[in-house]
């Protein structure tokens, strides 16, 4: 499981960068890498980045609910 959880987090990066550079300087970089937003690749792409985002859903919920972020900020409890 946490082979997907990367590779789907990369997935999530790459879209992250790419809506940037959109937004940024109106440059679609997987368009531009995979033939234009119509081809097939880079719709492929396009899905892959989305189903990633919904993949990505899980572990965050897992880390609201375990107070992961407080974890990560210093916060220790104290033993349990």
């Amino acid at each position: 499981m946490k082979a997907i959880n990367l590779i789907t987090l990369l997935l999530v990066i790459v879209g992250g960068i790419n809506w940037g550079l959109v937004g940024l300087a109106q440059f679609d970089l997987v368009a531009a890498l995979f033939g234009g937003q119509s081809a097939a690749l880079s719709r492929i792409v396009y899905v892959l980045v989305g189903v990633s985002a919904l993949w990505q859903l899980i572990p965050f919920s897992k880390a609201m609910s375990t107070d992961e972020p407080l974890a990560e900020r210093g916060y220790s409890p104290g033993p349990r």
